[in-house]
């Protein structure tokens, strides 16, 4: 039995382009429906542009083999290019993310930026589409306070669904970043990829020890579409204002969805994965998870007292039998 066909995705992206650059004046939106990265065609085209003079004549470029370009040539302009299906989705550390057609929203959205200090940016957007997504966090349906949001970050760079206060678990996986940047004259070119769950899927659970969530559970009508238009606008400030101020403002927004606080934490090279909540790539750490410091590094506190762990140097993974207190 072959599957359904996925019924065409109306995104409205002139409307979205109109709202967006009243912010970026020069940043174009772009919809297709197949590519196989957005994150590596969009770095392709700042890498191409970066090496070229500017005798030569950037529209006429071709891409490099097996890599698309989207609709435009190469260049380091800003842009939010989306994809109905990625083929060759990437996640952090070379895995690939899985999606599928109207289930998932794949964008990525690329910027140069100038901040004077790049520590704790993956938590800056994480704080962003969840403030975006989840407006009403520390509020249940008929607006009494919890003080719980539903959507958490998981430090570096995922995003989970928060289960009811008093149910058993650490929360499921929503969605990902995966965030890289490229030279762009003076400045820096960031490509932030995103990957939100929005319907159910039938995904390989090998892929996210903790499960999959998707934000059709929170609002019954999400669509791929509408989730875009919710996050695309609060995402480009975010940008633009961590650019201005770095990581101070997301500071204290990031403690309140922090998924690993009071977890038990263990990290260094042989860590096995599927022990509560691995850290890999460290250099043999073992403790509890308290927080992020002003960098935005994880902070455990060990026996031997609080140790600083970088971004981009591990890998976290989590379990509810991690939890030391209850989060």
């Amino acid at each position: 039995m072959t599957a359904a066909p996925v019924p065409p995705l109306e995104w409205s992206a002139q409307r979205l382009y109109h709202q967006l650059s009243q912010c970026v004046p020069n940043l174009g939106v772009e919809v297709v429906a197949q590519i196989g990265s957005t994150n590596t065609a969009l770095l392709e085209r700042a890498r191409v542009a970066h090496r070229l003079s500017s005798e030569v004549e950037l529209q006429s470029l071709r891409s490099p083999e097996g890599v698309s370009f989207g609709r435009r040539g190469a260049d380091c302009q800003p842009c939010l290019l989306v994809a109905e299906h990625q083929t060759h989705g990437r996640g952090r550390q070379g895995r690939s993310w899985q999606a599928e057609p109207g289930a998932s929203l794949t964008f990525s959205l690329a910027m140069a930026l100038a901040p004077t200090d790049w520590s704790g940016f993956s938590l800056a957007v994480g704080v962003a589409l969840a403030e975006a997504l989840d407006p009403s966090a520390g509020r249940d349906a008929s607006g009494a306070a919890t003080g719980r949001p539903w959507i958490g970050i998981k430090w570096p760079n995922d995003l989970w669904l928060m289960p009811p206060r008093g149910e058993p678990g650490a929360g499921r996986k929503l969605g990902g970043l995966l965030i890289e940047t490229v030279p762009a004259g003076a400045l820096r070119l960031a490509v932030v990829g995103v990957g939100l769950n929005v319907l159910p899927m039938a995904l390989d659970a090998s892929q996210a020890a903790s499960g999959f969530a998707c934000l059709q559970e929170l609002d019954a009508g999400a669509s791929a579409p509408g989730v875009l238009h919710r996050v695309a606008l609060p995402l480009v400030e975010a940008l633009q204002q961590f650019s201005r101020g770095g990581f101070a403002a997301y500071a204290e927004r990031f403690a309140r969805r922090d998924v690993l606080q009071g977890c038990t934490v263990q990290a260094g090279a042989g860590v096995p994965t599927d022990t509560p909540l691995a850290v890999a790539g460290g250099s043999g750490l073992t403790g509890v998870a308290d927080g992020v410091a002003g960098n935005g590094a994880l902070r455990v506190r060990t026996p031997d007292g609080v140790r600083e762990v970088i971004s981009g140097e591990v890998s976290v993974r989590v379990s509810p039998a991690g939890k030391e207190t209850s989060c």
